[in-house]
Protein backbone atom coordinates (compact mmCIF):
# COMPACT_ATOMS: atom_id res chain seq x y z
CA UNK A 1 0.00 0.00 0.00
CA UNK A 2 1.32 3.41 -1.21
CA UNK A 3 2.12 5.51 1.77
CA UNK A 4 -0.34 9.12 1.89
CA UNK A 5 1.95 12.72 2.10
CA UNK A 6 0.93 12.46 5.97
CA UNK A 7 2.88 9.43 6.54
CA UNK A 8 6.18 9.62 4.56
CA UNK A 9 6.65 12.87 6.32
CA UNK A 10 6.87 10.75 9.90
CA UNK A 11 8.98 8.38 8.14
CA UNK A 12 11.25 10.90 6.68
CA UNK A 13 11.36 12.45 10.69
CA UNK A 14 11.79 9.35 11.92
CA UNK A 15 14.94 8.80 9.28
CA UNK A 16 15.95 12.01 9.88
CA UNK A 17 16.11 11.27 13.72
CA UNK A 18 17.28 7.84 13.33
CA UNK A 19 20.36 9.50 11.50
CA UNK A 20 21.11 11.54 14.19
CA UNK A 21 20.69 9.54 17.38
CA UNK A 22 20.56 5.78 16.38
CA UNK A 23 24.14 5.14 16.88
CA UNK A 24 24.18 6.64 20.63
CA UNK A 25 20.65 4.66 21.09
CA UNK A 26 21.99 1.34 19.72
CA UNK A 27 25.63 1.84 21.86
CA UNK A 28 23.57 2.56 25.20
CA UNK A 29 21.70 -0.69 24.32
CA UNK A 30 24.71 -2.61 23.80
CA UNK A 31 25.83 -1.18 27.02
CA UNK A 32 22.74 -1.74 29.12
CA UNK A 33 22.62 -5.74 27.81
CA UNK A 34 26.55 -6.47 28.52
CA UNK A 35 25.73 -4.49 32.01
CA UNK A 36 22.79 -6.96 32.62
CA UNK A 37 24.91 -10.15 31.32
CA UNK A 38 27.94 -9.45 33.73
CA UNK A 39 25.45 -8.72 36.79
CA UNK A 40 23.71 -12.01 35.81
CA UNK A 41 27.28 -14.09 35.50
CA UNK A 42 28.08 -12.13 38.51
CA UNK A 43 25.27 -13.66 40.09
CA UNK A 44 25.66 -17.21 39.01
CA UNK A 45 29.47 -16.77 39.72
CA UNK A 46 28.92 -16.24 43.36
CA UNK A 47 26.27 -18.69 43.90
CA UNK A 48 28.76 -21.17 42.62
CA UNK A 49 31.05 -19.88 44.90
CA UNK A 50 28.85 -20.50 47.69
CA UNK A 51 27.51 -23.60 46.98
CA UNK A 52 31.29 -25.06 46.65
CA UNK A 53 32.21 -23.37 49.57
CA UNK A 54 29.55 -24.65 51.78
CA UNK A 55 30.33 -28.36 50.03
CA UNK A 56 33.69 -27.99 51.84
CA UNK A 57 32.34 -26.39 54.89
CA UNK A 58 30.55 -29.30 55.52
CA UNK A 59 33.66 -31.33 54.46
CA UNK A 60 35.85 -29.96 57.40
CA UNK A 61 33.14 -30.32 60.20
CA UNK A 62 33.21 -33.50 59.36
CA UNK A 63 37.06 -33.79 59.44
CA UNK A 64 36.19 -31.81 63.15
CA UNK A 65 33.71 -34.72 64.37
CA UNK A 66 36.25 -37.23 63.58
CA UNK A 67 38.95 -35.39 65.27
CA UNK A 68 41.87 -34.79 62.31
CA UNK A 69 42.95 -31.93 62.72
CA UNK A 70 45.11 -31.75 60.04
CA UNK A 71 41.98 -32.58 57.64
CA UNK A 72 40.37 -29.33 59.18
CA UNK A 73 43.22 -27.01 59.02
CA UNK A 74 43.86 -28.15 55.40
CA UNK A 75 40.50 -27.79 54.28
CA UNK A 76 39.85 -24.24 55.71
CA UNK A 77 43.19 -23.50 54.19
CA UNK A 78 41.35 -24.42 50.76
CA UNK A 79 38.49 -22.60 51.74
CA UNK A 80 40.52 -19.29 52.58
CA UNK A 81 42.26 -19.92 49.18
CA UNK A 82 39.93 -20.45 46.70
CA UNK A 83 36.60 -18.17 48.12
CA UNK A 84 37.79 -15.73 50.44
CA UNK A 85 34.46 -13.68 49.58
CA UNK A 86 32.02 -16.69 51.08
CA UNK A 87 31.23 -16.41 55.24
CA UNK A 88 32.50 -20.18 54.62
CA UNK A 89 36.18 -18.45 54.79
CA UNK A 90 35.42 -17.12 57.70
CA UNK A 91 33.93 -19.50 59.71
CA UNK A 92 36.21 -22.52 58.30
CA UNK A 93 39.27 -20.58 60.50
CA UNK A 94 37.15 -20.20 63.35
CA UNK A 95 36.56 -23.57 63.45
CA UNK A 96 40.02 -24.82 62.30
CA UNK A 97 40.88 -22.49 64.82
CA UNK A 98 38.94 -23.92 67.78
CA UNK A 99 39.98 -27.58 66.67
CA UNK A 100 43.74 -26.27 67.15
CA UNK A 101 43.10 -25.13 70.08
CA UNK A 102 41.84 -28.00 71.44
CA UNK A 103 44.99 -29.54 70.40
CA UNK A 104 47.08 -27.38 72.27
CA UNK A 105 48.29 -26.36 68.77
CA UNK A 106 47.85 -22.51 69.82
CA UNK A 107 50.05 -21.47 66.86
CA UNK A 108 47.99 -22.68 64.58
CA UNK A 109 44.81 -21.36 66.54
CA UNK A 110 46.43 -17.88 66.34
CA UNK A 111 47.00 -17.91 62.62
CA UNK A 112 43.43 -18.55 62.01
CA UNK A 113 42.03 -16.40 63.69
CA UNK A 114 44.68 -13.57 62.88
CA UNK A 115 43.04 -14.94 59.21
CA UNK A 116 39.76 -13.93 60.52
CA UNK A 117 41.15 -10.36 61.89
CA UNK A 118 42.51 -9.62 58.68
CA UNK A 119 40.44 -10.87 56.07
CA UNK A 120 37.28 -11.04 57.41
CA UNK A 121 34.32 -9.22 55.48
CA UNK A 122 31.75 -9.47 58.54
CA UNK A 123 32.20 -7.21 61.76
CA UNK A 124 30.95 -9.87 64.24
CA UNK A 125 33.05 -12.98 62.89
CA UNK A 126 36.10 -10.82 63.30
CA UNK A 127 34.85 -9.60 66.97
CA UNK A 128 34.69 -13.33 67.78
CA UNK A 129 38.00 -13.88 66.54
CA UNK A 130 39.84 -10.75 68.67
CA UNK A 131 38.14 -11.88 71.80
CA UNK A 132 39.34 -15.54 71.18
CA UNK A 133 42.68 -14.56 69.95
CA UNK A 134 42.93 -11.98 73.30
CA UNK A 135 42.35 -15.28 75.60
CA UNK A 136 44.77 -17.39 74.23
CA UNK A 137 47.30 -14.31 74.35
CA UNK A 138 46.31 -14.19 78.16
CA UNK A 139 47.60 -17.68 78.70
CA UNK A 140 50.74 -16.98 77.03
CA UNK A 141 51.15 -14.07 79.67
CA UNK A 142 51.29 -11.53 76.53
CA UNK A 143 48.94 -9.19 77.95
CA UNK A 144 50.22 -5.97 76.19
CA UNK A 145 49.36 -7.43 72.92
CA UNK A 146 45.99 -9.21 74.33
CA UNK A 147 45.02 -5.48 75.52
CA UNK A 148 46.29 -4.52 72.47
CA UNK A 149 43.78 -6.95 70.14
CA UNK A 150 40.86 -5.51 72.37
CA UNK A 151 41.43 -2.22 71.43
CA UNK A 152 39.47 -0.07 68.43
CA UNK A 153 35.87 -0.94 67.50
CA UNK A 154 33.28 -3.37 68.33
CA UNK A 155 29.58 -4.23 67.01
CA UNK A 156 27.82 -3.16 70.36
CA UNK A 157 26.69 -6.50 71.01
CA UNK A 158 30.32 -7.36 71.80
CA UNK A 159 30.60 -4.96 74.19
CA UNK A 160 30.03 -6.84 77.43
CA UNK A 161 32.39 -9.40 76.50
CA UNK A 162 35.03 -7.28 75.06
CA UNK A 163 35.33 -5.61 78.19
CA UNK A 164 35.03 -8.87 80.49
CA UNK A 165 38.32 -9.91 78.42
CA UNK A 166 39.80 -6.88 79.28
CA UNK A 167 39.15 -7.49 83.06
CA UNK A 168 40.34 -10.92 82.70
CA UNK A 169 43.71 -9.77 81.28
CA UNK A 170 44.46 -6.56 83.85
CA UNK A 171 43.80 -9.35 86.78
CA UNK A 172 46.26 -11.37 84.98
CA UNK A 173 48.77 -7.85 85.34
CA UNK A 174 47.50 -6.81 89.02
CA UNK A 175 46.28 -4.38 87.97
CA UNK A 176 43.24 -4.49 89.92
CA UNK A 177 41.36 -1.05 89.98
CA UNK A 178 41.68 -1.30 85.95
CA UNK A 179 40.15 -4.63 85.77
CA UNK A 180 37.16 -3.70 88.50
CA UNK A 181 36.25 -0.99 86.46
CA UNK A 182 36.50 -3.18 83.20
CA UNK A 183 33.98 -5.97 84.87
CA UNK A 184 31.56 -3.19 85.94
CA UNK A 185 31.74 -1.74 82.23
CA UNK A 186 30.81 -5.67 81.45
CA UNK A 187 28.09 -5.74 83.30
CA UNK A 188 26.76 -2.86 82.70
CA UNK A 189 27.06 -3.35 78.78
CA UNK A 190 25.33 -6.59 79.04
CA UNK A 191 21.51 -7.82 79.35
CA UNK A 192 20.83 -8.96 82.76
CA UNK A 193 19.06 -11.92 80.87
CA UNK A 194 22.33 -12.74 79.88
CA UNK A 195 23.83 -15.60 81.45
CA UNK A 196 27.35 -14.81 81.45
CA UNK A 197 26.52 -11.66 83.74
CA UNK A 198 26.63 -13.83 86.68
CA UNK A 199 29.85 -14.67 86.15
CA UNK A 200 31.25 -11.30 85.70
CA UNK A 201 29.46 -10.03 88.58
CA UNK A 202 31.53 -12.98 90.68
CA UNK A 203 34.82 -12.13 89.29
CA UNK A 204 34.11 -8.30 90.23
CA UNK A 205 33.10 -9.49 93.68
CA UNK A 206 36.43 -12.08 93.72
CA UNK A 207 38.25 -8.81 93.44
CA UNK A 208 36.44 -6.39 96.13
CA UNK A 209 33.60 -5.45 94.24
CA UNK A 210 32.81 -2.59 92.16
CA UNK A 211 35.01 0.57 92.17
CA UNK A 212 32.64 2.60 93.86
CA UNK A 213 32.29 -0.40 96.36
CA UNK A 214 35.61 -0.53 96.65
CA UNK A 215 35.78 3.37 97.81
CA UNK A 216 32.74 3.28 100.28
Amino acid sequence: MAYDHAEQEQLASLKSWWGQYGNLITWVLIIALAVYAGWSGWNYYQRNQTAQAAHLYEELQQAAQAQDKEKVLRVASDVQERYTRTAYAQMSALAAAKMAFDSSDYQAAKTQLQWVIDHGRDDAYKAVAKVRLAGILLDEKAYEEGLKVLSGDFPAQFAGVVEDRKGDILVAQNKLEEARAAYQSAIDKTDARNPGRQLMQIKLDAIGGSPADKAA
